[in-house]
């Protein structure tokens, strides 16, 4: 694959970094041929620093390094996307995406598990069964799969005779009744993404 790359006048490649568990962009770099075989040989990523003119591991210094899961390039081959399980932060400045800035107020609908499932981590750290809805469910294993079996009935009773805001509505409630129980098993929502690829017919 990398010998298909096709690098600018620099020797560079625009590279997209991306969460592999939940598809967030975290930052946008650039990679030349030294740091895609360093990234190799390590399995963790490489990037060429513009400004230092040098290869730049990425997290070697904080810790926050990022395991490649897999490293893919577009239709022109001239850009790359290093698809990565991040062990911290991306952004030098403690954010988890570099992307922070900006219009951010309204979240991507794709953003709404992943940023609910680190709710849930939060509420589990924290312990507050007292203020928290969530942390009731943590501390009741048995509560919560009677939840997710209530609230799956209700986005069927919605489905047969509601409206569809209502069935979109009775859905979300099962997505986050099914989260909380995925996280009380020390699971998580890839855990069922990745059985749900396997079962994908090829």
């Amino acid at each position: 694959m990398d010998d298909a790359i096709r690098f600018d006048d620099r020797g560079l490649a625009p590279c997209v970094v991306q969460d592999w568990t939940t598809g967030e962009v975290l930052t946008l770099a650039y990679t030349n041929a030294q740091a895609l075989a360093r990234t190799r040989e390590t399995g963790e990523l490489h990037l060429w620093s513009r400004s230092r003119d040098e290869l730049w591991h990425k997290g070697a210094t904080s810790g926050n390094v990022q395991k490649v899961r897999a490293l893919r390039y577009d239709c022109d081959a001239d850009a790359v996307l290093a698809l990565v399980e991040p062990a911290g932060p991306a952004c030098h400045t403690g954010e988890r995406t570099c992307f922070h800035q900006g219009e951010v107020a309204e979240r991507a609908p794709h953003e709404a598990l992943p940023s609910l499932e680190r709710t849930i981590a939060a509420r589990r750290a924290a312990g507050d069964t007292g203020a928290s809805y969530t942390a009731r469910l943590l501390a009741d294993p048995g509560f919560i799969g009677e939840k997710v079996q209530e609230e799956a009935e209700e986005v069927a009773r919605a489905a047969r005779q509601e409206s569809d805001e209502r069935v979109a509505e009775e859905a979300a409630d099962v997505l986050y009744h099914l989260e909380v129980l995925l996280a009380s098993r020390g699971l998580a929502l890839a855990d069922a993404e990745r059985v749900l690829n396997g079962r994908a017919r090829r």
